[in-house]
């Protein structure tokens, strides 16, 4: 069985100049990325049977996809804020 990548650019599409940016310009960012798509590479060789892993450890993963990828859509979102002009919150 194939399973599909969760590439980060196909995931957040709308933010696509953000991800390039913050990639290219925020050492943090570019560290979580690269950890999110290592991970979710080595899930799918897992699930396609490339790679043998026990369920528990498989989920373990799984989990930590999700709180990589919850991190990078955080970041994502306030890179796409525009600056507040400060007449707004004083």
């Amino acid at each position: 069985m194939h399973v599909d990548h969760h590439p980060l650019m196909n995931d957040f599409p709308e933010l696509r100049a953000e991800l390039q940016a913050l990639r290219m310009n925020d050492n943090h960012f570019a560290r979580l990325a690269e950890e999110y798509e290592l991970l979710d590479k080595r899930i799918c060789r897992i699930e396609d049977g490339i790679e043998l892993l026990d369920d528990a450890a498989l989920g373990q993963l799984k989990t930590e996809r999700v709180q990589r990828k919850d991190e990078i859509a955080e970041l994502l979102r306030k890179a796409a804020k525009p600056a507040c002009c400060g007449s707004c919150c004083g």
